[in-house]
């Protein structure tokens, strides 16, 4: 049995729309294959230390608590290069996929600066973009599709360091043009989804718990598949809504 080590950020500043639901699903899904977790919260004023965890999870929040955590993520922001560096898995949704880029640039112009381990920039946008979200992931070995629901103002533009996590099929992704939903790079994650995200999207948990274990174990492992009916319905259920629309 390994332990897996998840440091969870700001769990009570950043967890709108039920995003701390993603900690439950990857702890179960650990637990199902007979492996354990141990979850940490960090907030303000409380220390990352690097070398301490195998992933790290930042949920969405309102705007005004994404402020509240800007300058405490930076002086924060050299241990998390480092654990990102290092192979940490990452999660950021929302809120954090605009922190962990180079910078994001409000309405009235203010620069908030980001930790800089996802290699975009975000801005504010004229309206929200909100509703259901098909996309179809495909980086590296992994190909599947991902369903949630997004609700932000950010239009995030993507470096030449970082590739999408996803190509949207429905829904209006990272800024509505692009047809491309969040960023992959190293093995940070970040993406606009909530829902909570992972219930939905086992394929998409799976693949942060291969890289925390294998950033736990230090070597090359293969999950053995987990058959989970409640969860596939419930994918279903939204990429049947979406074929009807279309």
């Amino acid at each position: 049995m390994t332990t897996v080590r998840i440091c969870h950020l700001y769990p009570n500043l950043m967890n709108i729309y039920g995003d701390r639901g993603n900690i439950s699903v990857l702890i179960k899904r650990l637990e199902w294959r007979g492996h354990s977790a141990i979850v940490t919260p960090v907030g303000l004023g409380e220390d990352f230390v690097a070398e301490d965890y195998d992933l790290c999870y930042l949920g969405g929040g309102q705007d005004k608590d994404q402020n509240t955590i800007a300058e405490d993520l930076i002086k924060k922001g050299a241990a998390i290069r480092s654990a990102a560096n290092n192979g940490v898995a990452f999660l950021w949704v929302c809120g954090g996929i605009q922190l962990a880029g180079h910078a994001y640039i409000d309405s009235d112009g203010n620069h908030l600066p980001g930790v800089g381990i996802l290699d975009l920039e975000t801005y504010a946008g004229d309206k929200r973009l909100i509703g259901n979200v098909v996309a179809e992931a495909d980086f590296d070995k992994y190909r599947f599709p991902i369903v949630g629901y997004e609700n932000h103002i950010g239009r995030t533009m993507l470096g030449s360091d970082v590739r999408p996590l996803a190509k949207i099929v429905e829904g209006y992704g990272n800024n509505g043009t692009s047809a491309e939903e969040g960023a992959i790079q190293q093995r940070v994650i970040g993406t606009y989804l909530h829902g909570p995200l992972l219930p939905k999207n086992p394929d998409l948990a799976d693949v942060l718990l291969t890289w925390s274990l294998e950033h736990r174990e230090g070597k090359k492992i293969s999950l053995e598949p987990l058959t989970d009916p409640y969860t596939e319905a419930a994918r279903a259920v939204t990429l049947r809504r979406s074929n009807a629309k279309r």
